[in-house]
């Protein structure tokens, strides 16, 4: 039956309101081009702390974003109220390009990759030389994240004075990855901050490594204004610590001369979002000689063009090592 007759007007046909309210679907998002740039310095259970020029304000992330998440360290373009002040909030509407991503899965067969940092500029890995002791495949695994993201890495070891650190310092030798050594003595008479300072001045640097290696308290030192965290101790049974830091945390270096993100303290870094040819790309010596290799070569299987590039003199034998130990470690578990 015929609601309506040949000639209609449009004032005939009734229209049924939207429910949500009476604003019309749209797929055009607003540009916000009148949007403060800030940067995510903490996130806390949906809710970042942000930057913006001098203030900190709070602020949530807009609809429009649908799933892309920020996380400490991005760029973000920010409305709403930013004035800083108690009890207001603003709304982040982009996401600006990343320099860098520094990723990690629970473990080497978990599809979910959780992106840690992002825009930094290196990745000091942290170390005890003992109490507890070190986890080479660790360290390997944060080498292979960092190449893999983009990050130019920085070995940091701690507690020289329970430990010599020379065993360790030979087996990553052949990467030419800048390190620094540190005592206790060192750290409480500032000598060792210094030293750390040194490598970050101008940087951002996220900090990462197992409990109980003294990254919050090597952290707490660089950025002495910042008490809210409490050390942990080592457990005496496990050698595990105790997590002191829930959440990844920017802070700035005083004089504006760089940046620290303190990430919680790891028990694992799986690498199933790593692709193995990409690792590949922190070897500039190596690089060219991948290619003679065999279509997706894993660069340690019989075919591969390396070993002869090596034998010709290109690179360093130890180089080829430290390559394949790197690539191994995506098929090895964390511990030791």
């Amino acid at each position: 039956m015929r609601r309506y007759g040949k000639h209609t007007d449009e004032d005939d046909i009734r229209s049924r309101p939207n429910r949500k309210g009476n604003r019309p679907r749209t797929h055009i998002r607003p540009k916000h081009e009148d949007a403060a740039e800030g940067m995510v310095l903490t996130v806390d259970r949906g809710r970042l702390t942000c930057l913006v020029e001098d203030r900190v304000i709070t602020a949530m992330k807009a609809r429009e974003l649908g799933r892309k998440a920020a996380v400490v360290g991005d760029r973000v373009a920010i409305v709403g109220d930013l004035s800083g002040k108690k009890d207001t909030l603003a709304r982040i509407v982009r996401i600006e390009e990343r320099s860098s991503v520094l990723r990690r899965t629970a473990d080497d067969d978990d599809p979910y990759e959780r992106v840690v940092v992002a825009n930094a500029d290196q990745l000091a890995v942290v170390t005890a030389l003992a109490d507890p002791e070190p986890r080479p495949r660790l360290i390997d695994r944060c080498l292979v994240a960092a190449f893999d993201g983009g990050l130019e890495p920085l070995l940091v070891l701690t507690k020289s004075d329970l430990a010599p650190p020379d065993k360790l310092l030979e087996l990553y030798g052949a990467l030419d990855i800048p390190y620094v050594v540190t005592s206790r003595a060192e750290l409480e008479s500032g000598v060792a901050v210094e030293r750390v300072r040194e490598q970050l001045d101008g940087r951002i640097t996220a900090f990462v490594g197992h409990s109980g290696v003294g990254k919050t308290t090597l952290v707490n030192a660089l950025v002495p204004e910042d008490r809210r965290r409490i050390t942990g101790h080592v457990n005496a049974v496990t050698g595990r610590g105790r997590h002191t830091t829930t959440s990844a945390l920017a802070l700035p270096l005083a004089g504006d001369e760089g940046w620290v993100i303190d990430t919680p303290g790891v028990r694992s870094f799986g690498l199933a979002h790593v692709d193995p040819s990409r690792v590949i790309h922190a070897f500039p010596d190596l690089e060219p000689g991948t290619e003679g290799c065999p279509r997706a070569c894993s660069h340690d299987e019989p075919d591969c063009a390396l070993d002869a590039w090596v034998e010709e003199g290109h690179a360093d034998p130890a180089r080829l090592y430290s390559l394949r130990r790197l690539l191994a470690a995506r098929e090895r578990t964390d511990g030791d």
